[in-house]
């Protein structure tokens, strides 16, 4: 089992920057995320990223923000760049999210993302593409496709799904998953029990807790992430476990030092749980 910083939990700060804290903080290597940061998407500047601080790329998110200025538009169209991104750098596995069921722009917030529909869906040529192409495109790239459970939206008191196959049960059609604890979280659902339903599919974690606010340090809510850990390496799991967290948890635009004490703690709490200190 492998610990990954995920550059989105540092959004606002460069690609460098992450690295550099992560090597500091002792990850074993990083998930990046392809979005507005140019230096995102250049193999050749990663490549060198990699090679100075010693950190592989080992997981590579797909892009979810609606316009990235030189990319695709269609999420196929992205995915196929993160593969070809993924085998340039030598990452194994390419996290994708579930298509979802309405359009939506995002909306920056502090300490969250909000997500406000719009009249027209895009990705229904995306839901195609799953249901009809998702698998030849698998076969053809040793590159692990691993599709990511979406949280629930609060809306006049009650929990809204805004994507398709997000129940335990239709998730299960796929072979490769991400599981995303806080995503879990919102729904009420307990990662433990999730990961004993679907546990011969899941090939990688999102790691961060919930206390009615996602993405926060693991021991910051109620999700017994502890117990998780310990399973996971009583199951001699072997995938990819990455931090994702808002850079609000960790206390991003404060000094380095006191991200670094955050990132540290992390992953102490990580590998205290799994016996591998």
């Amino acid at each position: 089992m492998r610990f990954l910083f995920s550059t989105g939990s540092l959004w606002s700060y460069s690609i460098e920057r992450c690295f550099q804290l992560a090597e500091k903080a002792g990850y074993d290597g990083l998930e990046l995320l392809v979005d507005h940061r140019w230096e995102s998407r250049q193999a050749s500047y990663l490549k060198d990223l990699v090679e100075r601080h010693q950190l592989p790329v080992l997981a590579i998110h797909s892009p979810f923000m609606p316009v990235l200025p030189g990319w695709p538009a269609d999420q196929p169209s992205r995915i196929l760049h993160c593969v070809k991104l993924a085998e340039q750098l030598g990452a194994q596995v390419v996290v994708h999210h579930l298509p979802s069921r309405v359009g939506y722009a995002t909306l920056q917030f502090p300490g969250r993302r909000v997500f406000v529909p719009t009249p027209t869906n895009p990705e229904i040529g995306y839901r195609h593409w799953i249901e009809n192409n998702y698998q030849e495109f698998q076969s053809g790239t040793d590159v692990k496709l691993c599709i990511e459970n979406m949280p629930a939206y609060r809306k006049f008191g009650r929990r809204w799904n805004y994507s398709h196959w997000n129940t335990v049960a239709e998730l299960s059609r796929f072979s490769q998953l991400t599981i995303d604890t806080t995503h879990l979280g919102t729904w009420g659902l307990d990662p433990l029990k999730v990961y004993s339903q679907l546990r011969d599919r899941i090939a990688h974690f999102h790691l961060s807790n919930f206390d009615g606010r996602e993405h926060q340090r693991p021991d910051n809510g109620h999700l017994p992430l502890d117990r998780l850990l310990e399973r996971l390496s009583a199951d001699r799991y072997s995938g990819f476990v990455t931090l994702e967290l808002y850079p609000e948890a960790l206390h991003a635009g404060e000094p380095d030092e006191v991200i670094l004490t955050h990132l540290k703690n992390c992953l102490d709490f990580c590998r205290r749980w799994t016996g591998t200190d």
